[in-house]
């Protein structure tokens, strides 16, 4: 039994069927990886598990060591030791660098948060004092957004497209901050479409039209995305509706 497992997961939206009896569960502490081409459901399997508003009228469950949390809103869920990180991170007028960081973090001292930014390479003398808006790169809140993670010491966290507005410099920076969330316990999920991505799981899960189609071995997974999916031309109908999965 995995730490945290979407048990039978059925979702429609817009009258068209994003997953589709989804069976999938995760080891506590291993770097898994949810692979696939865009329209598959990757983004939207993260939603249904976080509990964000529009993806809670779901069938089947979702487990966290055994227990039901289908029933729990996004905060509830956050409380029990799950965070997401989206592939496009939010905005936040007027809030400093610093206060973001420091508002999900148990230690809320000063030493924490340049610890944390340093961490996914950003320099604290430079961006504590800056605020969390369009100001910022995209790639800049992406850090941001990371780093906060790092700092709540979550048990369970998601990241969405980890690499998507990161320059090549950085991209080690993510991967780094995605091996210290593994070395203190945290269970990571990382959502991807990207072949360096998912190098960096120990486990992953091929999704095709919202259903897990292989599960296991990474570069097994790799292989037969790359050489398979890629090149497949097969139009998901929720991606051609407008649908964002």
């Amino acid at each position: 039994m995995g730490i945290l497992e979407a048990k039978n997961i059925s979702l429609s939206i817009n009258g068209n069927k994003i997953l589709d009896n989804l069976d999938i569960d995760f080891w506590e502490g291993y770097v898994h990886a949810i692979v696939g081409p865009n329209g598959v459901g990757k983004t939207t399997l993260g939603n249904v598990i976080m509990g964000l508003e529009g993806y809670r009228d779901f069938e089947g469950d979702i487990l966290l060591n055994g227990k039901s949390i289908k029933k729990l809103n996004v905060y509830e869920r956050a409380k029990s030791g799950i965070t997401m990180a989206w592939q496009e991170p939010a905005r936040f007028e007027g809030l400093t660098v610093e206060k973001f960081i420091k508002a999900g973090a148990k230690d809320k001292s000063i030493e924490k948060v340049k610890d944390a930014l340093k961490k996914v390479g950003m320099a604290p003398e430079v961006y504590m004092g800056r605020a969390v808006d369009k100001s910022l790169s995209g790639g800049e809140r992406k850090k941001v957004e990371l780093a906060s993670i790092l700092a709540i010491d979550p048990k369970i966290v998601i990241l969405d497209e980890p690499d998507s507005g990161i320059d090549v410099a950085s991209l080690e920076n993510i991967f780094n901050a995605i091996r210290f969330l593994k070395e203190n316990g945290a269970t990571v999920i990382l959502i991807t479409h990207s072949l360096e991505v998912l190098k960096q799981s120990e486990h992953a899960f091929l999704l095709c039209c919202g259903t897990v189609l292989r599960r296991g071995n990474v570069e097994e997974i790799r292989q037969y995305f790359e050489d398979k999916c890629i090149p497949c031309d097969h139009k998901n109908k929720p991606e051609q509706n407008g649908v964002k999965l």
